[in-house]
């Protein structure tokens, strides 16, 4: 017979305790524990699709065999993934709502109706919802079969019955299990749902696409382990207002990580975008001061993005450090660099930096036209509009080099920039398609280019 057992759950990170507590010791979060039954049955819970017992089996012997990728019918979405979807795969795909999860999800799964079965498992939807944004997006829907389901094993049982090749949950935070007795949407109930659904797609070679919510802080709602269990994380970038969309992927057992994606939303839905660099240097026809491009890289792929500061007086007692698109603490680093080694003091002055159409620089390939912005906008001197700079700044003020340096430059010369300032590391040893380069070793050679520039 099933026996119940009482555990007590944080609703923030996942933690188990044997009893109640005010603060959780995983996440330090206060009153985010509450009491889940979780329901023991003796039999094995994956009635009807429970793998054989497993045989350990040494590496030599094992047999490799070619991945066979399916195209998703969109270049970009393929990029994020790896070059394709591996069939067996659990994918989980987060981001605000409204922000395009299930649009993106209907277009790919659409495509792949044309050649797999597909079961799209609606828990916020209607099946009328669905059909009618299928039908305005102009989607093929004879091949795709919906069912308005949150009970997990109903799922699973209509999986067994129809097996269908692709599987979709929008989303995993409304699924519920008998076996757990709290309110879906909880760790313990996102937690569960998820091992299960996991669990079939890999022992039946399925593709499981799980849409997941995000919380306010940007990160999945429900326990970290949702995370570990998929393959491959997608994240959703970008504001409702902003018409382009980007993926990111942070998580990728079959291909590269950090792989960037971008869509524009249209009526006809997400439209992949082939150029993104041409949308980021949609600049003023004059040279304006505090601007200046820079080539960042997103993956594999380089891109030209245009980096943007204001420096002005201060009238409060804290001078304000506001970033867009940049790590403010960076910033702040960057500033005091700037001051110990070449005597630029912005101490009383307040600092704004914006990468313009919203996208997000991690990397500290940045770090010399962040300063050159800066400069620029403080000395209101613009800079040459065919002037690109690219480069790492270390604390003892030496400009370090950065991967792809070369791909870089060579996206720059392909888009008409005449003049680049980078590392001395990465420097070519003849101009690339009439580029004049200036390769830099310290702060204070950088500071000289753009004397001699601006």
């Amino acid at each position: 017979m099933s026996k119940n057992k009482m555990t007590f759950c944080c609703q923030h990170c996942g933690t188990l305790y044997p009893k109640w507590t005010g603060q959780c010791t995983g996440c330090n979060e206060w009153n985010t524990i509450i009491e889940e039954t979780t329901t023991t049955a003796p039999a094995s819970r994956f009635q009807g699709y429970s793998g054989t017992q497993a045989a350990m089996t040494r590496m030599a012997d094992v047999q490799l065999q070619k991945e066979s990728r399916l195209s998703s019918g969109s270049l970009e979405l393929d990029r994020v993934l790896g070059g394709g979807i591996i069939m067996g795969s659990a994918i989980l795909i987060g981001g605000d709502p409204g922000i395009g999860k299930s649009t993106i999800l209907l277009q790919a799964i659409a495509h792949l109706s044309q050649s797999l079965k597909v079961l799209y498992v609606t828990g916020e939807e209607s099946p009328q919802q669905v059909t009618m944004r299928a039908r305005r997006l102009g989607l093929p829907e004879k091949h795709l079969w919906l069912l308005a389901d949150t009970h997990v094993e109903n799922i699973l049982n209509h999986a067994q019955k129809e097996k269908p090749r692709v599987l979709v949950i929008d989303s995993i935070q409304t699924m519920h299990t008998s076996h757990l007795s709290s309110a879906p949407g909880s760790v313990g109930q996102v937690r569960e749902s998820a091992m299960q659904l996991v669990t079939y797609a890999k022992q039946t070679e399925t593709v499981l696409f799980l849409v997941g919510h995000v919380t306010k802080e940007g990160s999945l709602a429900g326990p970290r382990v949702l995370e570990h269990m998929v393959d491959t994380v997608l994240y959703f970038e970008g504001e409702q207002d902003n018409r382009y969309r980007m993926i990111r992927a942070v998580k990728n057992r079959f291909g590269a990580v950090n792989e960037l994606g971008i869509f524009a939303m249209t009526e006809k839905g997400l439209k992949e975008v082939n150029h993104p660099s041409a949308i980021f240097l949609s600049r003023s026809e004059h040279p304006a001061s505090g601007s200046i491009i820079t080539a960042t890289k997103e993956g594999s792929r380089p891109m030209l993005v245009e980096v943007q500061a204001l420096v002005d007086q201060s009238h409060i007692a804290n001078p304000r450090r506001l970033t867009v698109g940049l790590d403010a603490q960076r910033l702040s680093m960057l500033l005091a660099v700037l001051h110990k080694h070449t005597g630029i003091s912005t101490h009383s002055l307040d600092v704004f930096l914006n990468v313009v159409g919203g996208l997000q620089i991690v990397e500290p390939a940045a770090d010399l036209p962040t300063l050159f912005a800066i400069l620029s906008s403080f000395r209101n001197r613009p800079l040459p509009h065919e002037l690109i700079a690219f480069g790492e700044l270390g604390l003892s003020g030496e400009i370090r080099p950065v991967p792809g340096g070369q791909e870089r430059l060579k996206e720059a010369a392909k888009h008409g920039f005449k003049t680049a300032i980078i590392p001395h590391a990465n420097a070519v040893k003849k101009n690339m398609d009439g580029m004049k380069i200036l390769s830099v070793q310290t702060l204070k050679e950088a500071i000289d280019c753009f004397d001699s520039l601006a």
